[in-house]
Parts: structure tokens; C-alpha cells; sequence
């Protein structure tokens, strides 16, 4: 098993959080605009950060295997962004990017380096889900060859937000009829949309 082994792409670096990045990871995840669509409040201190970083990534980096990286810019590996996936089914894949760094394809290059390491694992599929807000997000879904599944509406904490998420797979195993209920099966809201 592995631990998010370290990464590269043409770009960038995918490696592990650390200590050292704490200022970075604050960056990162106090912004407002950043955080719009994320299931968590923005951090509003650098001690916040160390906290954050002790649940979200210390926690995952002692576990036999996880998927939860920086993403760092090759000229001077400091963390611009984040790419992670779940360990539980239904493996759900989640990313950031500070805003200053949107529209350059960052988040596109960096989960296409994330897929090519998950195939050498022999990792399954993976899902992502997106705010009908947050198009973008699902324009990367798509680019990287996620395929439309559903809609469905969920309650998200802890802001307590009703939301409608879209819901992308994509198959890395080769069993393409393979179909992911756990939110539809969890949501009273549900349903396919025919015009994207």
C-alpha cells in the first residue's frame, strides 16, 4: 500500500502537506472565494491551520494507504492548491486552488497525474460531485473524462446549506456498466438531467 507517494506532472508537484506549509494551507483555505463551494468555513487564523491540518492530513498520512496532496508548482513546491480522495466508498475526489492560479488548466493537469497513479494501484473508480453553482468545477470533471451520472440535493454542514450537487464517475477498472447509488439512494431529491 501506499501513502500519497509523491507525484510530478509537467507543472506541478503532488506531495504530502507538511509542518512547514502551514502558512501556505492558510492561504489556501481562509479565502473566501476559494472556500465558496467547500463543505467547511474558511480558516480565519494560522493557529486554525495547524488544527486543520493535524484532522484533515496528519490523520490520513499515518493510515495504510490515502490520496490527499498539495499541489505545488515545480519552480518552488509551495502549496498553490490541494487534491484529495477518499479512502471510503463511494471514493470521492475533492480539489482546491487559490484563486490567483484559476484558468491556467492547474486543477485539470493535477488529477490527470492523480488518475495515472491510481491506475498503477489498480484503484477502482472514483466519483466527484459539484454545486450546479461551481460549472467550472464540472468542466474538469468532464475534461478528464468523468462521465455524468445524477443530480441529487443534500443538506451540507456544518453551514447548513441546501445545495444540488451533480454527480461524475469515472471507471479506471474497466467495468463501465458499474453504477454509484450512495447519494441518490441517500437523497429524497434525485434525478437525471437530460441537457448537459
Amino acid at each position: 500500500m501506499k501513502n500519497s507517494p509523491e507525484i510530478q506532472s509537467e507543472r506541478l508537484i503532488l506531495r504530502k502537506f507538511t509542518e512547514t506549509d502551514l502558512p501556505a494551507l492558510y492561504l489556501i483555505f481562509q479565502d473566501k472565494d476559494v472556500n465558496q463551494f467547500l463543505p467547511w468555513y474558511p480558516l480565519d487564523s494560522l493557529e486554525q491551520s495547524r488544527s486543520f491540518f493535524e484532522q484533515r492530513y496528519a490523520s490520513q498520512y499515518v493510515q495504510n494507504q490515502s490520496y490527499a496532496y498539495a499541489i505545488c508548482l515545480k519552480e518552488d513546491n509551495v502549496p498553490i492548491g490541494y487534491i484529495e480522495l477518499s479512502m471510503k466508498e463511494p471514493y470521492e475526489l475533492g480539489y482546491g486552488l487559490k484563486k490567483e492560479f484559476r484558468h491556467q488548466k492547474i486543477i485539470t493537469e493535477a488529477v490527470l497525474t492523480l488518475v495515472q497513479q491510481l491506475k498503477a494501484d489498480h484503484f477502482p473508480y472514483f466519483i466527484a460531485t459539484h454545486d450546479v453553482r461551481n460549472p467550472r468545477s464540472g468542466g474538469v470533471m468532464q475534461q478528464i473524462g468523468m462521465k455524468y451520472q445524477y443530480s441529487y440535493e443534500e443538506i451540507v454542514q456544518p453551514k447548513n446549506q441546501r445545495i444540488l450537487f451533480r454527480l461524475y464517475l469515472l471507471n479506471l477498472d474497466g467495468h463501465h456498466d458499474r453504477q454509484v447509488a450512495h447519494f441518490w439512494n441517500q437523497s429524497i431529491i434525485h434525478f437525471i438531467e437530460t441537457n448537459l
